[in-house]
């Protein structure tokens, strides 16, 4: 995931230098929607929503939608090491999410330590380097930071139980219905290059379809917090998808940062081991089951 969700940075900017982001959105979810299709078919189709329209609309907005325009115009104007260097906010923004949809998943100062040292390899991967870019594709790099954060806990909480390619495929088809307008008005008027036809084509298919799959299963193993924490490698690997095709600058403090990356990553998704005395009072507490219940709708798509 830390490598399919790290080269689409690359991707976007080659791509939106030749097609508009609502073109781009459109043809990513397009596809990725047809491929999809026969398995979302195959279980059940739509059906198998029920009456949770509602959440799946709104996942599809916050997870794909609004993050994927407002990372495609974002990238018009900043670098792609840049865009990841802010997306690395997530795992912090969803610890709040979390928090605030009472899951009891939560992080203690080791966790929080490696979350910082994780920040910390980002920061010496991009070099700091903020020479500004205009403000309002900072802001939307903002935005995609949220929908990004909230999309998980939405499908953790709302949409367990559907199965995940149905959930995707729907999203996906959602979101082509939607920008399909927007994509004809910004119609390009010559034919894109063979390099942003093929960004097209590997962003839809791998990073779209397959990426999607493996992620949901990302989620069932480990939470929907925790699975958020890739965001800290996908710098690593848009500063080296720019050193080999953009022939971006790869020096030492990037080299340096990836190895805090990596560490700050596996430190922070530690999972904290509860003493035995612990879980022998918790189990024997009053509504010890329905907590139990509580916690297994938190579980993700299985």
């Amino acid at each position: 995931m830390c490598v399919i969700w790290g080269i689409p940075y690359l991707l976007i900017r080659v791509a939106v230098g030749e097609i508009s982001p609502a073109m781009l959105v459109f043809v990513r979810t397009g596809v990725g929607a047809l491929i999809l299709a026969p398995l979302v078919l195959a279980r059940g189709g739509p059906l198998a929503i029920g009456s949770r329209w509602p959440w799946l609309l709104a996942f599809a907005a916050i997870e794909v939608g609004a993050p994927w325009f407002f990372l495609s115009s974002a990238e018009q104007h900043l670098t792609s090491a840049l865009a990841a260097l802010l997306i690395a906010a997530v795992p912090l923004v969803g610890a709040v999410i979390a928090a605030a949809f009472g899951n009891r998943e939560h992080f203690g100062r080791a966790s929080l330590s490696g979350l910082l040292l994780g920040l910390a390899g980002v920061g010496l991967i991009v070099g700091f380097n903020l020479r500004a870019s205009d403000v309002t594709a900072v802001l939307e790099m903002g935005v995609v930071v949220a929908g990004y954060a909230l999309g998980p806990a939405i499908l953790a909480r709302y949409l367990t139980g559907i199965p995940s390619v149905t959930v995707i495929g729907s999203a996906l088809a959602l979101c082509a219905v939607v920008y399909a307008p927007f994509a004809i008005a910004t119609w390009p008027h010559h034919v894109p290059s063979a390099g942003a036809l093929a960004s097209l084509a590997v962003l839809a298919v791998v990073c779209t379809a397959v990426a999607f799959l493996l992620f949901f299963a990302l989620i069932a193993e480990v939470g929907p917090v925790r699975s958020t924490v890739i965001t800290y490698v996908n710098p690593a690997v848009a500063a080296v998808a720019g050193f080999a095709v953009l022939h971006e600058s790869l020096t030492a403090p990037m080299v340096l940062g990836f190895g805090l990356v990596i560490a700050g990553s596996v430190l922070s998704t530690r999972r904290r081991k509860a003493a035995p005395r612990a879980r022998i009072d918790a189990a024997s507490a009053p509504g010890a089951h329905r907590e139990h219940r509580e916690e297994a709708v938190e579980q993700p798509l299985g």
